[in-house]
């Protein structure tokens, strides 16, 4: 029986098949994903309306954001590894190998050196010299929670200004007594009108965006 070889046709059938079954995953884990979702969902608690926008809505910009973010990274991926790879220029060996930089790249500008160092240690693994010699069994989960740290520090500064208006609203109806209107139906227009009078959505997606470097 001949040694297992990754660059056997049917072998690479499968791992391509394999793949295509794991892109959810593969999406949440190497990319901007995690953070925009998380961002968008976060608003949505705070502006106070569960389904407003609906989470059709948030996945879909969320996927488009991704696209946006990520555009640069997939364009080297393309042209250096899966083109080659489809017109059969390269082996599955050295396409993964070539895919595996460009997406090492946007992780590891985007991982806090702390949580490299977490794993890093957590694996028991020296520190590389260089930072693109680092495993990506290390980079992809200090990204994750790096990404979640970031999301959550971004959905915090969203909260602020709403919790104010909730705030606000409530001491004035319990001044008031008006004990038996749930605040949220009477801060919810004023949320409304902050968020459309400060452009919201222009300033929640810019900064998204920028906050990728």
């Amino acid at each position: 029986m001949g040694a297992f070889n990754i660059d056997h046709p049917l072998v690479a059938m499968f791992f391509i098949i394999s793949f295509l079954s794991i892109i959810p995953a593969i999406l949440m884990m190497f990319t901007s994903f995690t953070r925009v979702v998380i961002v968008l969902s976060l608003l949505r608690q705070a502006l106070g309306g569960p389904q407003i926008p609906p989470n059709a809505i948030i996945i879909g910009l969320s996927l488009f954001i991704t696209l946006f973010v990520m555009y640069p990274t997939l364009d080297i991926l393309a042209s250096e590894s899966i083109m080659p790879f489809m017109d059969k220029k390269i082996t599955m060996t050295e396409a993964l190998k070539r895919g595996e930089k460009p997406v090492k790249d946007f992780m590891l500008r985007q991982t806090r050196e702390k949580d490299l160092a977490l794993f890093l240690k957590l694996a028991k693994v020296d520190t590389p010299k260089e930072s693109m010699d680092i495993p990506i069994k290390i980079a992809a989960p200090a990204f994750v929670i790096s990404e979640l740290k970031t999301a959550f520090e971004m959905g915090f500064l969203l909260y602020m200004p709403f919790i104010i208006i909730d705030m606000v609203v409530a001491s004035v109806m319990l001044s008031m007594g008006m004990m038996m209107v749930p605040p949220v139906m009477i801060s919810l227009p004023f949320k409304l009108l902050l968020f459309v009078l400060v452009d919201g959505w222009n300033i929640v997606i810019g900064s998204i965006v920028r906050s990728f470097h």
